[in-house]
């Protein structure tokens, strides 16, 4: 058994106040024993404009951001998934939305770039995203060996793609990260009943870490960050305000389940997952 945390912040542009906030809640979490942390989406800017992020983007292997999280990790000897920060893209005026995986010794083990960009209007609140403007999409999905099972990454719109979360559990994944930043309305309307759909659909843990709260530049995030069990469980849950969530993921128990239970194995049809 591993005890897993989901940090949950309202970030806003001062990068400095927004790792001091992470790191208070990184503490925290190690503090209750969390062995594996996941930060939200954008933990590091929620900045005034979509293109503050390009203002800040780092290369691989380097940067403010990039050495915040390596040093959070070995400093408090935990798995740290860094939410998103922006990373360089080959395309002009753009960044990647970059998950980085870090290990306890503060070594990078993976990255992941978001594949799916929230480009919605939503007309209830009048609220308007563009995030191909300002983001280039990844290309590659992520199932990484870990200590506490096979975990694989995905961020906040990726939610709503039941197939790429078919391909990481084709690929093994017993555990899937999912930094996140939804919006209060869809995450009113959607955030829950999709986390609990994928965990079960996909018989894995869901480790959701959000924004939640009222941000400087208007927008207000849904926040409820959660770990759903392959049941479709919601073991520990923070439905608002800044925090960390803390549970214990078994994974003795989700293979007993798949065995018990064995719907992946039941499936018809393969899962080709074929990115533009």
């Amino acid at each position: 058994m591993s005890k897993v945390a989901a940090i949950q912040m309202a970030s806003g542009p001062n990068v400095k106040a927004n790792l001091a906030e992470a790191e208070k809640l990184i503490k925290i979490a190690s503090q209750q024993g969390a062995q594996l942390v996941v930060l939200p989406e954008n933990f590091a800017l929620m900045g005034m404009n979509e293109t503050d992020k390009v203002k800040i983007a780092e290369d691989a292997g380097s940067g403010l951001l990039h050495d915040f999280l390596k040093e959070q990790a070995a400093k408090h000897n935990i798995w740290l998934v860094g939410g998103t920060i922006p990373m360089r893209s080959e395309e002009a005026g753009k960044v990647y939305s970059a998950s980085l995986l870090f290990n306890s010794e503060g070594e990078l083990v993976h990255r992941y770039d978001k594949i799916h960009l929230f480009d919605v209007t939503i007309e209830a609140s009048n609220e308007s995203y563009t995030e191909s403007e300002t983001i280039s999409p990844g290309d590659k999905i992520v199932v990484v060996e870990t200590p506490f099972g096979r975990l694989g990454i995905a961020v906040c719109y990726d939610l709503r793609f039941p197939e790429l979360f078919r391909a990481l559990v084709e690929q093994g994944m017993e555990i899937c990260a999912v930094p996140s930043a939804f919006t209060s309305l869809t995450g009113r309307a959607h955030w829950e009943p999709l986390l609990r759909a994928r965990a079960i659909e996909n018989l894995s843990f869901m480790i959701a870490a959000g924004q939640g709260g009222y941000h400087v530049a208007g927008r207000e995030t849904h926040g409820d960050s959660m770990v759903v069990d392959p049941w479709g469980l919601v073991l520990n849950r923070l439905p608002h305000g800044t925090g960390v969530v803390v549970a214990d993921i078994d994974i003795a128990k989700l293979e007993h389940t798949r065995k018990m239970f064995p719907a992946l194995e039941h499936k018809r049809f393969e899962c080709i997952l074929s990115l533009k």
